[in-house]
């Protein structure tokens, strides 16, 4: 400690004096002293060094403002008024490293920090390994969609009962996040329901191949109630005759990608729908419901389970009873979908359908 006493004279030099690289070079000795001893100083002695830098990083360049928030962030008892100085900087490359790390921060400094930064210091904060309700609230309100990537995907972030139906309703539109939320272990079983009810087969296939059993189970209960209303809202069909043409066909080895898709070109919705079932070899009941859904997301986990092309997967979606309207963005969207969708976890999902009917 005697080593930062004899500096004293020289901070007050450098201080009224000294140009701006003198005081950078300073603060590289005082740091220095600082992390060779930071376990063993007490309280008065953090104090002392907090004066220090206080004084030595009020005009310096942002470069050796960073380089010191970089190397007092990590530091358990790093001095708590320089950490806050440097947290509050506007430059992220300063503030980041605090906000991801310093231990020292308070609550009530998060908040306020969250309720007044820019999205990248927001961003820097829901990273922290722990996070309390009161933070997230304002993350999840004042945050863009990467902060709230964040937050989902930060087990060690405690997360309000509030928080989660504005986390559940943004998922709507942003399958990332849905998956984040979803594998969430401290999610709501009602807003659980909620997430899978509205979110895309893709997520759901995601979810499931990420899913603990216990999750998977209560999925599959969501999406099993799910389906089987779409099946009492369509109502039946009479697929019998196309049942023996697509029997014809395959016991003449002529049941392939190409017949299918001729179907979808001729409007033989019936023989499109038995021939795309006994391909994937799920029963016709079940390709009826997930053709009959509101979104084409249950068909393109089948299609790729069975790896057809994308202008059959097209037609296909196009021949749906909801799929008349489809626009050039819905159909973008279920090209980027299918395209994001593994055959493996499409094959797992429909295995599922295959024995659940049996």
């Amino acid at each position: 400690m005697g080593a930062v006493l004899s500096l004293i004279p020289e901070l007050e030099q450098v201080i009224q004096h000294g140009t701006r690289q003198k005081r950078v070079e300073t603060l590289q000795r005082v740091t220095a002293l600082f992390l060779h001893g930071a376990d063993r100083y007490k309280d008065d002695h953090v104090d002392l060094f907090d004066q220090v830098f206080s004084l030595l990083i009020e005009e310096i360049e942002a470069k050796a403002r960073a380089e010191l928030s970089n190397h007092l962030a990590p530091v358990r008892n790093a001095p708590v008024n320089v950490l806050l100085t440097l947290a509050n900087d506007d430059d992220i490359a300063v503030a980041g490293p605090v906000l991801k790390l310093a231990s020292q921060l308070a609550e009530a400094d998060l908040i306020d920090l969250a309720e007044t930064k820019g999205q990248a210091h927001l961003q820097a904060i829901s990273v922290r390994p722990l996070l309390g309700e009161a933070v997230t609230d304002v993350l999840v309100r004042r945050g863009d969609r990467e902060v709230a990537h964040c937050v989902a995907g930060n087990h060690g972030a405690r997360i309000s009962a509030s928080a989660f139906v504005s986390l559940v309703q943004r998922a709507r539109d942003d399958g990332i996040l849905a998956e984040k939320v979803g594998l969430r272990p401290d999610i709501p079983e009602p807003m659980f329901r909620e997430l899978l009810t509205k979110a895309t087969a893709v997520v759901h296939a995601r979810l499931l191949a990420s899913a603990t059993p216990e999750v998977k189970t209560e999925i599959w209960r969501v999406l099993a109630k799910v389906s089987e209303e779409v099946g009492a809202r369509v109502g039946p069909r009479d697929y019998r005759a196309a049942q023996r043409v697509i029997l014809g066909l395959d016991r003449a080895g002529r049941l392939d990608e190409a017949a299918i898709l001729a179907f979808c070109s001729d409007n033989k919705y019936e023989e499109a729908v038995v021939g795309l079932g006994t391909i994937a070899k799920v029963p016709v009941n079940v390709v009826d419901r997930l053709m009959g859904s509101d979104r084409p997301d249950p068909v393109l986990i089948l299609c790729k389970a069975v790896g057809l092309g994308w202008p059959t997967v097209r037609a296909i979606i196009m021949m749906r009873p909801s799929g008349k309207g489809t626009s050039t963005q819905g159909l973008d969207s279920a090209f980027a979908n299918y395209g994001r969708l593994s055959t493996a976890t499409a094959r797992r999902v429909v295995r599922f359908w295959q024995v659940r009917q049996k």
